[in-house]
């Protein structure tokens, strides 16, 4: 179950609360926005992702786009290119697959590792959401700036 505390932050207890907080995330979205999820790894935002794409109604699941950098869903409420910016060596390797023309779609932009480098590639409005360890079973998730 999710608890909220009063500094904003979201705890979850399993992947399935993940998921369901990303399908509380998708009702809010309407078309062009930028979500920059920051976490170490196993921190959970592929499941958040998960939850989103549920909540817009795609039909394929998510999955962590680190080799193909790239996942695009248009069968949901919304379109939605789910990124991973991991393994990139640079912020010119991102812009070379395409990213500006992806900024000025209506799709929703999901980017793993969206502070790689800075922080340098995403638009003024991103939304930041961090999410960290907080024991073995329990993550923390904040909507922040970064």
């Amino acid at each position: 179950m999710h608890k909220i505390f009063s500094n904003g932050a979201i705890f979850v207890t399993s992947e399935a609360d993940m998921v369901a907080l990303g399908q509380r995330i998708a009702a809010t979205l309407q078309g062009g926005e930028v979500l920059g999820l920051v976490g170490d790894l196993g921190a959970g935002k592929t499941h958040l992702v998960q939850g989103i794409l549920e909540g817009l109604g795609a039909g394929e699941p998510a999955a962590s786009p680190t080799f193909s950098l790239v996942h695009e869903h248009t069968d949901g409420r919304l379109p939605v290119a789910h990124f991973d910016f991991y393994r990139m060596k640079s912020a010119d390797e991102a812009l070379g697959m395409g990213w500006d023309e992806y900024l000025g779609s209506d799709s929703i932009l999901l980017v793993e590792w969206a502070d790689r480098f800075d922080g340098a590639l995403m638009p003024q409005d991103t939304r930041w959401l961090v999410l960290r360890h907080v024991d073995a079973t329990t993550r923390s998730v904040a909507l922040a700036g970064c």
